[in-house]
């Protein structure tokens, strides 16, 4: 799975934050593995004058092999929790998405 980081004009990026942001989306998505193909993290500070507030926000968008591309958002005090919120959401939404296709509806039999 490839990971892509993007960040606005006001986080600094670097190789540090990309480590990390990989690391994070690595832990909660590895168990996924060949059924992604790629995830997209853009990284913002909605208002980078302040200090306080949930400005903070992660955006993430997972490719599935096959599918159509799936968004989550998570927006935070913290970039950690920005980070951390998004990759908790995007990995419940794969549960559901990669368990529907594997557990599909029922058919009722006809007699």
């Amino acid at each position: 799975m490839q990971v892509q980081v993007n960040t606005d004009k006001n986080i600094e990026g670097g190789d540090r934050l990309t480590e990390y942001v990989k690391t994070a989306i690595n832990a909660r998505l590895r168990r996924f593995g060949s059924q992604i193909t790629r995830v997209e993290a853009h990284l913002s500070d909605g208002s980078s004058h302040k200090s306080h507030g949930d400005d903070k926000k992660c955006v993430l968008e997972a490719r599935p092999a096959g599918l159509q591309p799936v968004v989550v958002t998570h927006l935070a005090e913290t970039l950690d929790q920005a980070i951390s919120g998004a990759a908790e959401k995007l990995e419940r939404m794969l549960d559901s998405t990669f368990g529907q296709l594997n557990n599909p509806k029922s058919v009722p039999l006809t007699e």
